[in-house]
């Protein structure tokens, strides 16, 4: 039996991976950048740290590392206040785990967007432990915000089933050496390799199931 679940947060709870980069394009524009069509797939994972370093460096925003990272959490503030947009079944995936399991989240959003969508999800109280990439060293793909999980929950890594979305969410949570459910993100599906680090896949999180869960843990 496992010891506990996992969740991401963006593309598994929240269909936000869109309107993380709207806010990220909206703010190079604005601010003399050069936005490139492969920013998405790069920043994928990273910590607000990271994609805000990559936004200076790479795409030409002027401003302080912190002043980037308070911007577009900022605009993404106001679009989930305006509308939240939790994923079909998200809410009753994690009550139903929840009964049976300690349940993580190892998110790469920063921990006032996390609190945030907990509240208006009505979903705090269901989580022993959040943690963001930015309390970390590494973002996604390195293991770390996992292992922070697990060591704040107490558990065995390997004995954990993480649930992801992404390319870079399956390495992580397969790097930690935990078992991995994948909920591939519409908008941009995670490359076959990662995928394949995967024990079972759902369409969407809602069909994530305790059954589910106990069945990978097995693998």
């Amino acid at each position: 039996m496992p010891e506990a679940v996992i969740f991401d947060l963006d593309g598994v709870l929240v269909d936000s991976e869109q309107l993380w980069n709207r806010a990220k394009e909206d703010l190079v524009h604005c601010t003399g950048g050069r936005w490139r069509d492969d920013a998405p797939h790069a920043m994928m994972g990273m910590s607000s740290p990271e994609w805000a370093r990559y936004l200076r460096d790479e795409l030409g925003v002027p401003r302080e590392l912190e002043e980037i990272s308070d911007d577009v959490v900022h605009r993404i503030e106001e679009l989930y206040r305006a509308e939240l947009p939790l994923l079909p079944g998200a809410g009753d995936a994690v009550r139903a785990l929840h009964r049976r399991w300690p349940l993580g989240l190892a998110s790469s959003s920063n921990r006032e967007i996390i609190d945030l969508v907990l509240e208006l999800a009505g979903l705090d109280s269901e989580f022993a432990v959040t943690v963001s990439s930015e309390e970390v060293a590494r973002g996604k793909p390195a293991p770390d915000v996992y292992l922070k999980v697990t060591t704040r929950l107490g558990v065995d890594p390997e004995r954990c089933v993480a649930i992801e979305d992404s390319s870079n969410g399956l390495r992580a949570a397969a790097a930690a050496g935990m078992a991995v459910i994948a909920v591939p993100n519409p908008h941009y599906p995670p490359d076959e390799d990662a995928l394949l680090l995967a024990a079972a896949s759902v369409g969407v999180v809602g069909e994530v199931s305790p059954e589910l869960v106990e069945r990978v843990s097995r693998r």
